[in-house]
């Protein structure tokens, strides 16, 4: 069992239009860069694979994918795009469910890692990629650094995105270490849908603990698939962890 919220047939079927901008070959480009280059000749395992926005085109790429979804309806997207012997998703939470053999590399993307709303499964979640990698594997984590300097005093909300199409904030629950994201989107009769999804907000140095408790070392933290060098002032990172060989 997960916490994570799942996705339903509704969301599922409109989140490739709504994530185009991240979807484009130009946009993805250095994450399927970074990432072929950590798995080698080795198979890889995406965590939460989704639509497969990133999983699909490293495939396409000669990379051997396999994928864990909670969601069927985002698997269901996923395989309008390439068949099952391509690229086998099997459907569970990325905290227990083991696939068969181990990989090279596995990762998660896009704050996903925070869809786990407990410390207990993420902590879970470093030692489900643990178990799966060979030695010398690595683990990768994109996530963003909680924005909470830009939180004043006594107000619980930051906004994220004000355009004319949507908009977005973030409400805070310091105690709980969670927070939610309120989506406002404009439909094109002119009205807004509401939306919201949860997430358990992580430190860089707390994933680090939890990657201790599953055996793996820091490799390399970065700001970007880019590899900017990660600082304070860096709104996210891309985090390497290793199996020891």
């Amino acid at each position: 069992m997960t916490s994570s919220e799942l996705w339903d047939h509704a969301t599922a079927n409109r989140y490739d239009t709504e994530e185009a901008p991240r979807s484009t070959a130009a946009f993805l480009g250095p994450t399927l860069d970074f990432l072929s280059g950590l798995a080698g000749a080795g198979r890889v395992l995406e965590f939460a694979i989704g639509t497969g926005r990133v999983g699909v085109p490293l495939r396409e790429r000669g990379v051997p994918v396999t994928g864990i979804e909670l969601s069927e309806h985002m698997a269901a997207v996923l395989r309008r795009k390439i068949d099952e012997d391509r690229l086998p998703v099997i459907l569970g939470d990325m905290a227990t469910t083991v696939v068969p053999g181990t990989f090279s590399l596995v990762y998660v993307v896009y704050n996903t890692i925070a869809n786990l709303l407990t410390q207990d499964e993420q902590v879970e979640c470093f030692r489900n990629a643990a178990r799966h990698l060979e030695p010398g594997g690595r683990f990768v984590v994109e996530l963003g650094v909680p924005p909470l300097r830009l939180l004043p005093p006594t107000q619980s909300a930051v906004p994220f995105d004000v355009s004319e199409q949507h908009l977005g904030f973030d409400t805070f629950d310091l105690v709980g270490q969670l927070l939610v994201s309120h989506h406002f989107t404009r439909e094109k009769d002119g009205s807004y849908r509401r939306g919201s999804c949860s997430q358990r907000y992580i430190w860089p140095t707390e994933l680090d603990l939890m990657a201790k408790i599953a055996g793996l070392r820091l490799e390399r933290r970065v700001a970007d698939w880019e590899g900017t060098p990660f600082t304070q002032d860096s709104g996210g990172h891309i985090s390497v962890w290793r199996k020891p060989a």
